[in-house]
Order: structure tokens, then C-alpha cells, then sequence
């Protein structure tokens, strides 16, 4: 099959075409970078630089490449997140998830793809309700600063992908990804974070994460090439947990001391609103319909098992 991979050099780009390399698919690559393209085409992959914003360049590359399916992984996240810049750190990625999305639904459509996958997150449910969310849950719209800005921009691209007509939209709502350019890689700013006790539980530390690795994340994505009805799935292990589990079981790992506990008072203080609510409210997710509709089992079935691998961090 040809696929087409916008967002190639990223986190899930990069394990993704070498799975479908493996699994004998045509892979062609896009980044915005010549030294990313170098390294997908060292792969083994076709690679084209463009930027997704614009359009007529990219309907030209995806034209190019003919595929039958186009997976956009595009984002533009920093090293490091900041929730209290003066300049929204995701608004980068926001616009790719909306004016992004648009060029490359659009160029897909001109090539003649079938369908289109496109990533999304799934850990922006309503924070009400049961602590464990499956995709027919409405979304947080209303989060407190950036999340709301980047809870609307989600809400936008999976609006095109689902509602896009003469092709196949599926949206695949990652979990919080760990493994090799993430923020939980052994050089990412969460690790740092962990070490310098800077990554402290929040209140009662309620919070529920849902993890996935990047491999995992990759195959994923891998089986919704000819698998699935057109729709959202959570994309994420079997263990989603709170924050009061998971942070000091990260911390032992990467050879840090407990993290500190701190009042939800100061961390709004210090964090900002949106990082505390994160931090007490935020809810799981199933991957049930993933497991069943893709036929997909991840490999790391529990963060607790991926976090204590070490090749698996990164």
C-alpha cells in the first residue's frame, strides 16, 4: 500500500515508518526539515520537504506520492512546555491542527487517497463524570488556559477528518506518549523535571493519565491503514492511573527522589490553572473500540512495565 506520512521525523513518525517499511508498505515521508528528510530516506522511505501550511506546495507533494492513505502526525510542540508563557507554547501546533488539517484533507482528496488518519489526544474529555472515558464522551472545550484554545483546535481537526466527505476520515486519540522524543525520553524536559523534584503530585493527586509508547502508538496507527469503520479511538495502554501512581513510580525510575506534594493552590500559582486541573481532574481513557475494531494490542499493555524499560524511554 502507499502511504503517505505527514509529520514523518516526529515522535510517532519516526517509529511509524519504519513499521511500515517492515510490514512491505511504499512510504513516503514529509517534513518541514532537509536533515529530517535525510534520516527518513535513510530508513528507507521517499521523503519530500513542505510546509503544511501551504497548500499548494503540499497538494503538489501529495499528488506526487499517490497514496492511498494519508496519516497526518503533524505538530509543532517545544522541548519544553511552558503553560504560563506569554505566547500560548501549543498555538504552533494549533494551527496545524486547524489550517494544517485543512491542506492536507484537501490534497489527499485532490490525489485520489481513500482514507486519511489523523492524530488527535485522548486526554481532553469533560472532566466529569467517571474517571475513565470512552470516544463517545464530549470533549473539555471549556479548559481553563491554553488547554481551551488547544481542546477547540482538536475539536476542529477531528470535525474535518469525521466529516469530510469522499473519503475516510479515522482519528486516533493518542494517550500521553512516552519513549523517544517525548518529554518522559531520558532527555526530555519531564525526566529533568523529575530529577530536579520539579514534577511534584498536585493536591490528592487524582488526576487519571492514560499512557501509550510511541511503538506502540505506531502500530496502532499501522492497523488503521484497512482496519476500522471510519470514527475516533482511543489510542492507549490498558492502565490508565493517577497522578499519586504514576509520578513517583516515573521518578524511581529514572533514579529520582519522591516528588514533593504541593497544594492545588500553589500549583495554580505557579503553573497556572490549567496544569492544576490537569494535575486533579483530567480523566482516562478506554481503548476497548481499539482493541476490538483495529484488532490492536499494545505491546507495553501498562506504563508501569514500558516506564521500568529502559530501552523502551529512550
Amino acid at each position: 500500500m502507499r502511504v503517505f506520512v505527514a509529520g514523518a521525523s516526529g515522535a510517532i513518525g519516526r517509529p511509524l515508518v519504519r513499521q511500515l517499511l517492515a510490514a512491505g508498505h511504499e512510504v513516503t515521508g514529509m517534513t518541514r526539515r532537509e536533515e529530517r528528510a535525510e534520516e527518513i530516506r535513510a530508513a528507507g522511505a521517499s521523503a519530500v520537504v513542505c510546509d503544511a501550511l501551504d497548500a499548494t506546495s503540499l497538494e503538489i507533494a501529495v499528488r506526487g506520492a499517490a497514496p492511498e492513505v494519508v496519516v497526518h502526525e503533524l505538530t509543532a510542540l517545544p522541548p519544553r512546555l511552558d503553560y504560563k508563557a506569554k505566547d500560548d507554547p501549543l498555538g504552533p501546533t494549533n494551527q496545524l491542527r486547524r489550517e494544517g488539517t485543512r491542506n492536507l484533507l484537501a490534497a489527499a482528496k485532490a490525489a485520489g487517497a481513500r482514507r486519511l488518519i489523523a492524530e488527535s489526544v485522548a486526554f481532553f474529555y469533560a472532566p466529569e463524570g467517571d474517571w475513565v472515558k470512552d470516544e463517545e464522551e464530549p470533549l473539555f472545550l471549556d479548559a481553563p488556559a491554553p488547554f481551551g484554545n488547544a481542546a477547540a483546535a482538536l475539536a476542529d481537526l477531528e470535525q474535518q477528518v469525521l466529516g469530510a466527505e469522499g473519503i475516510e476520515g479515522i482519528v486516533l486519540r493518542y494517550g500521553w506518549l512516552y519513549g523517544p522524543g517525548t518529554y518522559y525520553a531520558r532527555d526530555g524536559s519531564l525526566t529533568e523535571d523529575a530529577l530536579k523534584r520539579r514534577a511534584p503530585v498536585v493536591g490528592k493527586g487524582t488526576g487519571t493519565f492514560s499512557f501509550v509508547h510511541v511503538e506502540d502508538a505506531a502500530s496502532a496507527t499501522v492497523a488503521a491503514l484497512d482496519r476500522g469503520s471510519p470514527g475516533a479511538y482511543n489510542v492507549v495502554d490498558d492502565d490508565p492511573a493517577p497522578m499519586r501512581e504514576w509520578a513517583p513510580a516515573f521518578a524511581e525510575v529514572v533514579g529520582a527522589k519522591k516528588p514533593l506534594r504541593v497544594p492545588v493552590w500553589l500549583a495554580r500559582l505557579v503553573a497556572g490553572a490549567g496544569a492544576a486541573s490537569m494535575a486533579t481532574r483530567l480523566r482516562g481513557a478506554s481503548n476497548a473500540k481499539a482493541k476490538r475494531e483495529l484488532g490492536w494490542q499494545p505491546r507495553y499493555s501498562s506504563w508501569r512495565e514500558g516506564f521500568r524499560d529502559a530501552e523502551a524511554r529512550g
